[in-house]
């Protein structure tokens, strides 16, 4: 009976993480015979962005320009996602030297549009605090190779891309991976 239980519960974790994968590839772009990958890696200065938060406020990433940042992507109907949104807004409550802005893509691999976005987002309980930025298509999340949901990207005060790691990641993660960037 108790592997039984232990079967199911595995199997319902993977279709959690498979529900949460986009299985997206990463873009590219096609000049003249060349193609080259429009995807920041590690090391490399984080893809700026201007993007509107669901309250019309708009927001830059050079805003934080010397303050290390703290980018979650994450969609509506991830499950992981939804399941960690409380969490996520009492680290956007916490103490630390870390700014937190969240992405979500309206019309982009499977989210809702803006407008039912914003309306379904305004009933969310758990989360008052965060900040949700817009990336209207995705192309943002194109920039930072987002392929699943969640997905983390954790940018150095110099402005440059440390890691993007999909998957959940605790408050703790989080705070104990900023204590090692600069």
């Amino acid at each position: 009976m108790k592997r039984i239980k232990i079967l199911t519960l595995a199997t319902v974790l993977m279709l959690l993480l498979a529900a949460c994968s986009s299985g997206g590839e990463t873009k590219t772009e096609s000049k003249s015979n060349e193609t080259t990958t429009t995807t920041a890696s590690a090391g490399e200065a984080a893809p700026d962005f201007t993007l509107t938060d669901v309250n019309g406020k708009t927001h830059s990433l050079k805003d934080y320009e010397g303050k290390k940042v703290y980018v979650k992507f994450w969609a509506s109907w991830c499950p992981i996602c939804l399941a960690g949104l409380e969490e996520l807004n009492t680290l956007q409550n916490t103490k630390k030297d870390f700014e937190v802005l969240t992405v979500v893509a309206p019309g982009y691999k499977n989210e809702k549009n803006t407008a039912d976005f914003k309306k379904w987002f305004s009933g969310v309980e758990e989360a008052p605090d965060i900040t949700v930025l817009l990336d209207e298509g995705g192309k943002i999340a194109d920039q930072y190779g987002v392929r699943g949901y969640p997905t983390s990207a954790y940018i150095s005060s110099d402005g440059k891309v440390v890691q993007t790691l999909p998957g959940h990641a605790s408050n703790e993660q989080i705070i104990e991976k900023f204590k090692e960037i600069k």
